[in-house]
């Protein structure tokens, strides 16, 4: 049996890519976009067709900054709905990054994604809507849950993030597993390299581990990973967003693979309850230089992208 088939029995793998070829071949549960990726897989020659619809059936009035939202969001929702026929479980589709920081405009802008979803017969169970992790957006996913609209919180890099998205009952949050590690490259690098002591590793086995050990029921899916082998660190977790290039390795590897995580381990951890308020969170998440530094730059990044899909969109008017 290899790797992938051993790391299916303990995780749900899920695709990281926008690139449905690359989806089918190799049959994960559930698929995630972010702009980044729906902008590399929109310049593919395969995908014209979902640019072409999604051109046509967005609105043509009203200001242009909703023209261009609404642009994006039916592209995003397009990309989605060819995701989901060739995956049994659900996609996660994002909201813009420039409302990373706007909470009302957020709960509307998903609820115009849920929306665009069900009028093509997708049913809200099927989609997951990812919002980054900053605390407008966690209230923002607070409102959305009650509502049975799922949330997937993203740029998510630190404790205090992911406690606080589970008091708000999300559904799932994705700390970045790789965006750490290189945080650490940089600052602390590692030679020899472990991965015990990646702490893009050590991030989310503590999350993983906390949720576990007060029994939220907010999942873990560890995400953007950089090696192979911090893959195999967190096999266990509840699910694991791996691009095809990983997933081809893991493929093609037939070694044993061994459970790193379990929610029996995670009993034996030790841990206090983080419960923060407005300004606690603000404070503390302020004390990691990382963490800021990562949610800014992949706040700003998603940004750029989605600019780019809008200029590669223009091209087809």
């Amino acid at each position: 049996m290899n790797q992938l088939d051993q790391l299916r029995k303990m995780t749900t793998v899920v695709a990281d890519s926008g690139d449905i070829e690359a989806i089918k071949a190799y049959q994960p549960t559930d698929a995630t976009t972010n702009p980044s990726l729906v902008l590399s897989a929109a310049q593919k020659e395969e995908y014209q067709e979902i640019i072409a619809r999604s051109i046509a059936e967005a609105p043509h009035t009203g200001s242009k900054e909703s023209r261009d939202h609404q642009l994006i969001n039916h592209l995003f929702v397009n990309f989605g709905v060819e995701l989901l026929k060739t995956i049994p479980g659900r996609v996660s589709t994002e909201v813009s990054p420039t409302l990373s920081f706007d909470t009302q405009h957020t709960v509307e802008t998903a609820r115009s994604l849920i929306n665009l979803y069900e009028k093509k017969g997708i049913p809200r169970e099927r989609v997951l809507i990812k919002i980054a992790s900053t605390w407008e957006g966690i209230r923002a996913a607070e409102v959305l849950e009650m509502e049975g609209i799922h949330c997937n919180m993203t740029l998510l890099f630190s404790l205090v993030q992911a406690a606080n998205c589970a008091e708000a009952k999300v559904t799932l949050i994705s700390p970045f597993v790789g965006r750490v590690s290189d945080w650490q490259q940089q600052h602390h690098p590692l030679s020899p390299y472990t991965p015990k002591e990646d702490q893009g590793v050590q991030l989310v086995s503590a999350i993983y581990n906390y949720y576990k050990k007060f029994d939220y029921k907010t999942l873990v899916m560890g995400a953007s990973f950089r090696k192979k082998e911090q893959i195999i660190a967190l096999a266990g977790c509840d699910l694991l967003t791996i691009s095809p290039k990983f997933l081809e390795q893991l493929s093609q590897e037939t070694s044993l693979l061994h459970r790193a995580l379990s929610p029996e381990q995670a009993q034996t951890k030790i841990f206090e309850k983080i419960l923060l308020s407005e300004s606690q969170f603000r404070y503390q998440f302020n004390q990691d230089p990382m963490a800021v530094e990562k949610l800014s730059d992949g706040i700003r990044t998603f940004a750029k992208d989605s600019h780019k899909l809008l200029d590669l969109l223009k091209q087809f008017h």
